[in-house]
């Protein structure tokens, strides 16, 4: 007889998520598996950010603010597509 391997229910659906926010608007930056990889994508988005916020702030752009938060993979968008660290520079953010 084989052995039974025990499996963690309900964490193989949670992936964790780094949103992008400008004013009210939220979007779905990237993707990761574990926290500590989101974390490191959040601050290396910030550190972008804060590279060109002389700039953002001459062209009358608002900053981003990029936070970290658990998401179901069935809570995502049909046709989310990442986000790039300075996208909202093409306009494309919302």
């Amino acid at each position: 007889m084989r052995d039974l391997v025990s499996v963690r229910g309900g964490d193989e659906d949670t992936l964790w998520a780094v949103y992008a926010t400008v004013g009210r608007t939220h979007r779905l930056a990237e993707v990761f598996r574990s926290r500590a990889a989101a974390l490191a994508d959040r601050d290396w988005r910030a550190q972008q950010v804060s590279a060109y916020a002389d700039f953002l702030t001459r062209t009358k752009q608002p900053l981003p603010h990029y936070s970290v938060a658990p998401i179901r993979r069935s809570d995502m968008p049909r046709k989310w597509t990442p986000l790039p660290a300075l996208g909202f520079l093409r306009g494309q953010f919302v």
